[in-house]
């Protein structure tokens, strides 16, 4: 089972390339509030609604400090695709190795269809300023997950 971070442990920090390729790192975010989200796959129905609410919700998010990043397993140049197909204005980021994915417990066991599998655990934290978790949310459904967010964190 893939070790689950919690609220007060620190954010394991990382370095990865957007869609174009443009590192980006956790510790660019340090001074405000970012959510990180990680999902299975881009260009994907559950994933495609996720990044939509997300997209949709980013005014408002950023009204109330809130950065956003999402991170999958895609190759940078699925990630454009995805990006530029539903016009989505936040940083895609790609772990390709998974490495990050570990690092955060959104890789590892799940059910899927009644069978366990080896995947990307659909997740997302609130990380603070200081790089501390806020919350963690894990297994969470695509549909509605924004809605839900934005609720918890009085948004």
């Amino acid at each position: 089972m893939a070790t689950r971070l919690a609220p007060g442990d620190a954010a394991p920090d990382f370095t990865l390339p957007d869609a174009d390729g443009k590192p980006v790192s956790l510790a660019d975010y340090r001074g405000r509030r970012v959510i990180v989200y990680f999902y299975p796959a881009a260009s994907t129905p559950g994933c495609t609604k996720q990044a939509c609410d997300f997209r949709d919700n980013l005014a408002e998010l950023g009204d109330a400090g809130l950065d956003v990043l999402g991170i999958s397993p895609d190759k940078p140049a699925k990630l454009v695709k995805f990006r530029d197909a539903q016009n989505l204005t936040f940083p895609l980021l790609s772990d390709v190795d998974r490495e990050v994915l570990t690092a955060w417990g959104a890789f590892g066991e799940k059910q899927m269809y009644g069978k366990t599998v080896t995947g990307v655990i659909r997740s997302t934290f609130v990380v603070d300023p200081e790089g501390k978790i806020e919350q963690a949310f894990y297994n969470v459904r695509a549909t509605g997950h924004v809605a839900k967010l934005r609720k918890d964190l009085k948004v």
